[in-house]
């Protein structure tokens, strides 16, 4: 990791909000669930899950994030893609917010982000609800034997504004990261998602220092141990296709590779509920039925039961808890080197075939571009297919330059020799409102044929405008299904699209060419 400025930092700021407020250190789930309800901050769901609303946010507020501008970030963070904060306004925002702590009861958690031991941050978070510390408890690492000893610090409270003119801020809302000494402020927004993805941040910048590609992906793992790592932005279906009975999961968005092989950062899972199906993700439904499980913005009938198809609070419905809910998880949270990637994209044009194998340098290509298609009906004004490019598939939580990443990805594809494949989980037969959506069964069939190896011993053909290898055949799928070109009823207008999308990757992609990882 990169080198503290200060490791003393953690023990005085516990001592100063200590000697203001009273922290109720790691509370058990159901004190944590009691103290909720008495407080009225949740109502209890049917099965014991704790319901919750985060008011104004119910996503996160990307333009209210910062980093600390200083001696170590100057040169190292990606400042087109992270706005600055200067170290004076940092400490005026820490002073104020351990201010307003006094005569305050507070929730405080030691937890753990990564388990590989050699890779771990002990993490502290202070918070004013009883609901966030359990929220972090479920998403984070739970120690076996709790300690006081701290690398990273989290002050939490969504009651206090910021101002702008005194603190940096854009808004009374805030989320500011001092990577140096691993400190992070969050005020003025009740979404606790912002916890969860703080302490990626965090991890995203330091990690690469030790060798150690962080990822925003999922990972399962099969019966003999081979390790599949699924990338992919919202909506892809990267939840779903990595929770699978027949292969344990890992981790569900967060992980670290390493030369010996891969880790979950987390020790729970942040899963999308809305039109959540038992049939589709029984996994996913019955965890938001167990005790203790936290459903951010999911509304309750009048028994108390999830309404996954209201989205009147918002589309982004969520349910945090930890990994053991689930039935077919693999022990420690690690696993071997991966032997196979996944790159996913739900391609709303209609013009990526459903799989199709890439090179190396294809999949780098794939992974500094982060690809997808925003459908129309999404948001306002969007009325036929936008594309979506996020750098590494997660470009929000990325404070280094993406070829930092695309390097490491480089050099852990080389040396595992893992295959790589893009799996379209998009419109087939046109673009969205013309076309198809490609049905789950075509999809997970192409990914155990991927998965299994199958498609190494395929006969494939080379994509003619993107240059990767798709399958001719795969037993189960019809090969027309294979050739999206093949689905559309006008192949002038198919060619039209595909020549379409082509140039927005290839302008999206100029910005990375100076510094291309690809042409080094």
């Amino acid at each position: 990791m990169a080198q503290r400025i200060d490791d003393k930092i953690h023990d005085q700021l516990a001592t100063r909000i200590g000697a203001l407020a009273r922290v109720r250190w790691d509370e058990l789930p159901p004190t944590l669930v009691e103290t909720a309800l008495a407080d009225g901050e949740g109502r209890l769901a049917v099965g014991g899950a704790l319901a919750v609303t985060t008011g104004v946010f119910t996503g996160r507020s990307v333009k209210d994030k910062f980093i600390v501008r200083d001696a170590m970030t100057e040169h190292q963070v990606w400042w087109d893609n992270n706005q600055p904060m200067a170290p004076e306004q940092f400490e005026t925002l820490l002073a104020d917010m351990v201010a307003a702590t006094a005569e305050r009861t507070l929730h405080g958690q030691h937890l753990l982000a990564g388990a590989d031991e050699r890779q771990q941050l002990r993490v502290s978070v202070i918070t004013e609800t009883a609901w966030h510390a359990l929220f972090i408890r479920n998403l984070l690492i739970r120690p076996e034997t709790v300690g006081d000893a701290t690398d990273v610090t989290i002050l939490h409270l969504p009651s206090f504004t910021a101002d702008p003119a005194r603190h940096g801020s854009r808004s009374g809302t805030v989320i500011a990261l001092d990577m140096g000494r691993k400190l992070v402020l969050i005020a003025g927004t009740a979404y606790a998602g912002e916890i969860k993805k703080s302490v990626f941040s965090l991890f995203n910048f330091h990690a690469p220092f030790a060798g150690t590609m962080p990822m925003h992906c999922s990972a399962n793992i099969g019966r003999d141990g081979d390790v599949a790592l699924f990338f992919g932005l919202s909506g892809t279906g990267k939840t779903t296709l990595s929770n699978d009975p027949e292969r344990l999961l890992i981790g569900d968005d967060e992980h670290g590779w390493t030369a010996d092989g891969v880790f979950n950062l987390e020790g729970g899972c942040y899963a999308k509920t809305v039109k959540l199906s038992p049939t589709a993700e029984p996994q996913i439904h019955a965890a938001t039925r167990a005790f203790g499980t936290v459903l951010e913005n999911l509304k309750l009938d009048d028994n108390l039961v999830p309404l996954y198809d209201d989205i009147s609070l918002t589309e982004n419905t969520r349910a945090a808890y930890p990994l053991e809910t689930l039935p077919a998880v693999a022990k420690g949270g690690v696993g071997g080197k991966p032997r196979t990637v996944v790159f996913l994209t739900a391609d709303a044009f209609g013009v990526l075939p459903p799989i199709s194998k890439l090179t190396p340098e294809q999949a780098v290509f794939h992974f500094l571009s982060g690809y997808t298609a925003k459908v129309a009906g999404t948001e306002r004004g969007v009325t036929e297919p936008v594309a979506t490019f996020s750098a590494c598939f997660g470009a929000p939580f990325m404070p280094l330059h993406p070829t930092v990443y695309g390097r490491l990805l480089e050099q852990r594809l080389e040396a595992s020799g893992a295959r790589i494949y893009l799996l379209n989980t998009g419109w087939t037969g046109g673009g969205y409102g013309v076309g198809k959506r490609i049905d789950i069964a075509t999809t997970r069939r192409l990914l155990d044929a991927a998965l299994s190896g199958e498609l190494e011993h395929t006969e494939l053909r080379t994509e003619p405008l993107f240059g990767m290898q798709v399958p001719l055949r795969v037993d189960g799928v019809t090969p027309r299904a294979l050739d999206p070109r093949a689905n559309w009823a006008d192949v002038a207008a198919y060619d039209a699209a595909a020549a379409k999308l082509q140039d927005l990757f290839a302008v999206n992609y100029r910005k990375f060419e100076p510094v291309s990882v690809a042409a080094e």
